[in-house]
């Protein structure tokens, strides 16, 4: 499923918003643990690049700091005194000093310390994430059972052994077929469902009913809640008399998608400014409905009086 579930993306969101109050530049525990990516990129980034960076039309100096080989230049890995980066940035001289007051960037006291701490360390440089090739984990050697059914298993059994569990005995099949059938569409399987996968034995079997699942319009309908939570969809406008409202076209729209294994950038391009996008159709500029998302006042009239 290229589309994310959405409870997931928020889950994510609050990590990274957790870890970025602990691990933003200005918080290493010590200078041994500065992080190039994380510590010292964006101080670079946002108080030099303008001038020092990728950009050759604002380049001055014909110094680049976001490469190591242009940043040496300035910087002496290991030797704070021998580094004009740092007798820069500590100047008093405005003349000298960077960034320059007229640029309208400034180094908090902190940030000139992770400077000083990341040279005198020898100025590691690394390269940005999004050029760097992913690489795979170590897949963990197979247990010497056969519960693991494949790599991620592997993965799990080797933490819940660290901690002293062991796996639970298989599920039954008409568990097994239960708890799919309510991951997937959030209804129970039927007597008849249950009836059948209980007596087909092939080796294929469990595949074949996910895909029954995952291809049934109770599939999106399932999916979509999360979404429409977080969207704060409602079927009343949410004032006293709570009338009802035609947004369900848009919560019809956002089961389609999930049905329909909507890209995940299209989805939600198509419900930040669908309307806007060339020659949009009927179905885009529903989609745009997700800005409607919100309590609706409406006026009956006007009483004179008032």
């Amino acid at each position: 499923m290229s589309l994310p579930r959405p409870l997931a993306i928020v889950a994510i969101a609050s990590i990274s918003a957790i870890s970025f109050v602990f691990a933003s530049p200005g918080n290493p525990a010590r200078a041994d643990e500065l992080n190039f990516n994380r510590d010292v990129r964006p101080i670079l980034s946002e108080t030099c690049f303008h001038c020092h960076g990728p950009d050759g039309a604002t380049r001055e100096a014909d110094l680049r700091l976001d490469q190591k080989e242009s940043a040496l230049s300035v910087i002496t890995p290991g030797d704070v005194a021998a580094s004009e980066l740092v007798r820069r940035i500590q100047s008093a001289d405005p003349d000298e000093k960077m960034p320059p007051a007229d640029c309208g960037k400034t180094l908090s006291t902190k940030q000139r310390e992770i400077l000083v701490a990341w040279v005198k360390t020898g100025a590691p440089f690394q390269r940005h994430w999004a050029f760097t090739p992913p690489q795979r984990n170590i897949v963990v050697p197979p247990d010497s059972g056969n519960w693991s059914r494949s790599p991620i298993d592997r993965f799990v059994l080797r933490r819940a052994r660290q901690v002293g569990m062991e796996p639970s005995p298989q599920a039954d099949r008409e568990t097994l077929l239960r708890r799919m059938t309510l991951d997937l569409t959030g209804l129970p399987p039927t007597p008849q469902e249950t009836a059948d996968f209980v007596a087909d034995r092939s080796v294929n079997a469990v595949e074949r009913v996910i895909d029954r699942l995952m291809n049934s319009h109770h599939y999106g309908e399932h999916m979509a809640l999360p979404w429409l939570e977080a969207s704060r969809y409602a079927d009343t406008d949410g004032y006293q008399n709570d009338r009802y409202r035609h947004q369900h076209v848009w919560r019809d729209w956002v089961i389609e998608a999930y049905n329909a294994n909507m890209p995940y950038d299209q989805f939600v391009i198509e419900q930040i400014a669908g309307d806007m996008l060339p020659d949009a159709t009927l179905r885009q500029q529903i989609a745009s409905g997700f800005g409607r998302n919100h309590r609706i006042n409406s006026e009956d009239g006007s009483i004179p009086e008032e």
